[in-house]
C-alpha cells in the first residue's frame, strides 16, 4: 500500500525563533460517487482506499441491501477529480432505491449525486485578493484563549469551536456546534449578520482541516485559516489555488504553514 504523499511546509515557532522548512504527509481526500444499477445516488468525501469495503458498508448502512451477499458486483472507475463506485443490486432492491431518489429530488435535500457531484465538489473557487492580517504572536494568543470561548465544549467534551480573531489574536466572536462545519457556518453567519468584514482577521478552528472548511473560509472572504489539527491533501490544494493562507497543527509553541501566498512566514 502506497504511503501518503508529502508536501513542503514551514514550521513556524511562536517563541520568536526562525521558521524552518519541513515536510508533512497529508491524508488523501477526494469525492467518491456511488451509482446503483446506473442510478447516481450520492457522493461522499473519503480516502480512496478499501473502496469495496466502503461500498458494502455504505450500502448496508443506507438500507439498500440487507446482507453483503445481496450486492452482485462492485466496480471502481477513476474519473476526473475522483472515483465512481458502480454497485449492482438485484431487481427487488431497486424500487426502494428509486423511491428514495425521488424523495430526495422532491425535497431538494439530496445534496450532490453521481458524476455531477464530483464536478460540483471541485468547482472553481474565487481567488482571495485581501492580504491576511495574521502573525505568529497573534495565532499563539488566539490559541491560548480559545478554551475561554468554549463553554459548551468544557461542559460536554464533544463540541467544535470556530472563532474569528483580530490581527492581534484577540477572539472577537466564537460559535460552537457538535459539527465542525456547522460551527464555521454559525460563525460566518454571525459575522454577516453583524456586518463584520472577515478580511480583517483570521479564522481559528478546533478541528481537522477538510476541503469544505477551506471552501467556506474562502467564500466568506476570510484570507487566513488556522486549524488545530491536520489538513487533507485536497484542503491544501484548494487553499493554495484560492490564495488562502493556511496554518494547521497549531499548538501552543508552533504551527505548520501549508499555504503562504503572500510570503508572510518565509
Amino acid at each position: 500500500m502506497a504511503l501518503p504523499r508529502k508536501t513542503p511546509v514551514i514550521r513556524l515557532p511562536f517563541d520568536g525563533g526562525p521558521s524552518a522548512p519541513a515536510c508533512r504527509a497529508l491524508a488523501e481526500e477526494m469525492p467518491i460517487a456511488f451509482e446503483y444499477n446506473g442510478l447516481g445516488y450520492a457522493a461522499m468525501m473519503a480516502t480512496p482506499r478499501d473502496l469495496a469495503d466502503f461500498a458494502t458498508g455504505f450500502t448496508l448502512a443506507e438500507g439498500l441491501a440487507g446482507r453483503a451477499e445481496e450486492i452482485a458486483d462492485i466496480a471502481e472507475a477513476e474519473v476526473a477529480g475522483g472515483r465512481v463506485l458502480r454497485i449492482a443490486l438485484p431487481e427487488e432492491n431497486l424500487a426502494p432505491l428509486r423511491e428514495r431518489l425521488r424523495l430526495r429530488l422532491v425535497e431538494g435535500s439530496c445534496g450532490l449525486c453521481g458524476l455531477e457531484s464530483i464536478e460540483q465538489v471541485l468547482r472553481p473557487l474565487p481567488v482571495l485578493a485581501a492580504r491576511p492580517a495574521i502573525a505568529a504572536e497573534g495565532v499563539a494568543r488566539a490559541l491560548a484563549s480559545l478554551a475561554e470561548h468554549q463553554p459548551l465544549g468544557r461542559a460536554t467534551g464533544a463540541m467544535h469551536a470556530a472563532a474569528f480573531c483580530g490581527a492581534d489574536g484577540a477572539i472577537l466572536a466564537a460559535r460552537e456546534d457538535v459539527g465542525r462545519h456547522n460551527a464555521l457556518d454559525k460563525l460566518i453567519g454571525h459575522l454577516a449578520r453583524g456586518g463584520s468584514d472577515p478580511a480583517t482577521g483570521f479564522i481559528l478552528l478546533s478541528a481537522r482541516c477538510s476541503y469544505e472548511l477551506v471552501e467556506k473560509a474562502v467564500r466568506a472572504g476570510c484570507p487566513a485559516l488556522v486549524t488545530v489539527s491536520a489538513p487533507s491533501d485536497l484542503a491544501v490544494e484548494r487553499a493554495r489555488g484560492a490564495g488562502l493562507t493556511l496554518l494547521a497543527l497549531a499548538r501552543p509553541d508552533s504551527a505548520l504553514v501549508l499555504s503562504d501566498p503572500h510570503g508572510l512566514f518565509a
